[in-house]
């Protein structure tokens, strides 16, 4: 699916509601402004359900603009904005549910024509703020690392690297968009969010304003209720991520670091660090001529041949252990079908406590036991008491409760029967990660990744995947977790 084609779509579906509200309702009264009212309805509707499918996907992408709004604004003199993001990453999930019910309640709002001017301000603002939000994305990709935002004086050519936000979510995973076409969409969409306001009472009204106020209602408590089933229970109903059931992961990383091997350079970029002159070479002839562009004077930039597959997510599985030596291999390799809990984050308080250790000191006599004979004794001289500060881990009980009463007791039946188990958390000292260990009981190895790419592999906090030989057979959330002896005989024993 592309951006064209689904405004297509969605284009045609406002045509066809467009003539409903007029020949079944007999309601238009600007067919330009009903058209509008429908598209951009409809727009929002879909758009908040592709994103009510995966709200954790929209509170993950919140977290990370509030991560860069933080590391923006402490570097400046309005700094004193930036403790404020972090407090607002702890309400992600909670801005994540309200604004996709807010966006599809609204795209439900404009199509019946409900409380026309507040509705007009609401998609206003809704637009200013992701025009906005987008715009700043599609920017940073002029900043280079090392450069803050409101440096604007040392800014770089446009660099797809140097964005910290790569898109915006603005229709979940189901279709990924790059910044600077988020950003001309929001732009476009301005139009009818102007024209709303300055002709409000140009726009349609279908049914009679008790009942137009009832359907809202009902909007608002069924995509609710929709938002949480995705998450709070349940896994999402539909995957749109790489790491969906009946992905072999193994093969997938493996054909896309194929492809992206025999990536070629088809040209170089340069930009004039001072004049900002463009000049852009192929490949053959920037290396007659690439004297002429010394790397103190000039910008470069290569210009590459796309893959013939797609990188995903799937490319950046990199799993390491308690050393720190990778065993990404061995895992996808392994044969056979081996159960992998996932967790990108343990639940707990770290703290620090001070504890009084004793310190001994010993001297050490030779004794003589026979005329050409000695012995050497050590005895106790001194001993010392001091304080040493220890870490301590406060670990959340609601937390460690699906560990000891569901999980484990399904990984210590798999591996009586002879699957490979263990768990997979964010990069963490494993000090940390020993101690929840021994308060879970796990005796099971845990194994450390990137935190973004554990939350792309299963919605749930721990997860549980069932893999064989390398495959995806099932994801489960933990609190749809059946009993082993049920994964057994319909996936195992079933022969996936």
């Amino acid at each position: 699916m592309t951006l064209g084609k689904l405004i297509l779509i969605i284009g045609i579906a406002a045509l066809v509601l467009t003539l409903i509200v007029q020949f079944v309702f007999k309601k238009v009264k600007n067919w330009p402004m009903s058209y509008l009212q429908n598209f951009a309805g409809a727009l929002f509707i879909f758009s908040g359900w592709v994103k009510a499918i995966d709200p954790l996907g929209t509170a993950y992408k919140m977290e990370q603009y509030f991560a860069e709004f933080e590391s923006t604004f402490s570097e400046t003199w309005f700094s004193f904005l930036a403790p404020l993001f972090p407090w607002l990453s702890n309400y992600a999930l909670g801005f994540s549910v309200f604004m996709i019910v807010l966006e599809i309640a609204l795209g439900v709002m404009l199509i019946v024509g409900a409380m026309r001017k507040f509705t007009a301000w609401v998609f206003f603002a809704i637009v200013f703020f992701f025009t906005f939000l987008t715009g700043f994305t599609f920017l940073t990709g002029y900043v280079p690392d090392g450069v803050n935002f409101f440096q604007f004086g040392q800014w770089g050519p446009y660099v797809e690297t140097n964005m910290k936000v790569t898109d915006c979510g603005c229709f979940g995973d189901f279709l990924k968009l790059k910044p600077k076409i988020s950003f001309l969409k929001d732009v476009f969409l301005m139009i009818p969010a102007i024209l709303f306001i300055l002709a409000y009472k140009q726009k349609h009204q279908l049914f009679n304003t008790a009942t137009r106020l009832l359907v809202t209602a009902l909007t608002v408590g069924a995509v609710s209720l929709y938002c949480f089933s995705n998450f709070s229970w349940d896994l999402p109903h539909t995957d749109f991520r790489p790491f969906k059931e009946g992905v072999n992961v193994a093969e997938r990383k493996a054909l896309e670091a194929e492809a992206a091997a025999n990536v070629e350079i088809l040209a170089y970029k340069m930009t004039n660090k001072e004049t900002k002159e463009v000049v852009e070479l192929p490949f053959d002839q920037y290396m007659k001529e690439f004297k002429k562009y010394p790397k103190e004077e000039w910008d470069l930039e290569q210009v590459r041949s796309e893959p013939a597959i797609e990188a995903t997510k799937i490319s950046d599985f990199e799993v390491s252990d308690e050393n720190g030596d990778e065993v990404t291999e061995d895992i996808l390799s392994q044969q056979g079908y081996s159960f992998m809990i996932v967790a990108y984050r343990l639940y707990g308080i770290d703290g620090t406590d001070v504890q009084l250790v004793t310190d001994t000191v010993y001297q050490i006599d030779t004794i003589q036991i026979a005329p050409d004979s000695f012995q050497l004794q050590r005895s106790v001289m001194a001993t010392n008491k001091r304080q040493q500060q220890i870490d301590v881990y406060n670990w959340d009980s609601d937390y460690l409760k699906p560990w000891v009463e569901i999980v484990n007791p399904i990984m210590e039946a798999a591996e009586k029967d002879g699957h490979r188990t263990y768990a997979i958390t964010a990069y963490s000292d494993y000090g940390r990660i020993d101690d929840f260990r021994h308060a879970t009981q796990s005796a099971y190895p845990f194994y450390t990744a990137d935190d973004i790419l554990l939350k792309t592999i299963v919605r749930s906090n721990p997860g549980l995947v069932l893999l064989h030989n390398g495959k995806i057979i099932k994801k489960w959330h933990y609190k749809k977790l059946p009993s082993y002896d049920d994964i057994k005989s319909n996936y195992i024993l079933g022969g996936n």
